[in-house]
């Protein structure tokens, strides 16, 4: 099987990595803005998140190997996001799509933000959900006046 990837000048070409809660609801958001968008996941059964209404492609294969992403026609993306559940894979994917197909704009999740500076060494964007979370919990016991955090005593 050969994708074809029809791209227009000023169109861009997302490729998802993991077809997961986060990776199909990304992949669905893009597709339904009118996006060009390939997702990729191991698990063919995985697709079923996606909506009835997901107008882009899917690619079932480990986005590590080559072959694959050359099938995804990564050296048309303009953006790769790396989801999938495992730091390693994510960082894996995001390191060959900087380095050997030079794509400018690389995000990945990572769940241990201790690894953070390995990503930023590459230049890739991280995403943290622990870290998100922690940040959005304090923000909201702020505003309740619960945190020791109170923003007016940072500033002084």
């Amino acid at each position: 099987m050969h994708l074809l990837i029809a791209k227009k000048p000023d169109d861009k070409y997302t490729i998802v990595i993991g077809c997961g809660r986060l990776g199909a609801n990304l992949a669905n958001t893009l597709s339904d803005e009118g996006g060009n968008v390939l997702i990729i996941d191991r698990d063919k059964d995985a697709f079923r998140k996606l909506s009835p209404s997901f107008g882009g492609l899917t690619l079932t294969g480990d986005a590590t190997d080559i072959d694959i992403l050359q099938e995804a026609q990564i050296s048309k993306a303009d953006t790769l996001v790396a989801v999938t559940n495992s730091d390693n894979t994510n960082i894996m994917a995001a390191q060959i799509a900087r380095e050997l197909f030079q794509i400018k704009r690389v995000i990945a999740r990572l769940y241990d933000p201790e690894r953070e500076c390995v990503y930023r060494e590459f230049g890739i964007a991280t995403i943290c959900p622990a870290i998100l979370s922690a940040n959005e919990i304090d923000k909201i016991l702020s505003e309740a006046g619960i945190s020791d955090n109170d923003p007016e005593e940072e500033g002084q």
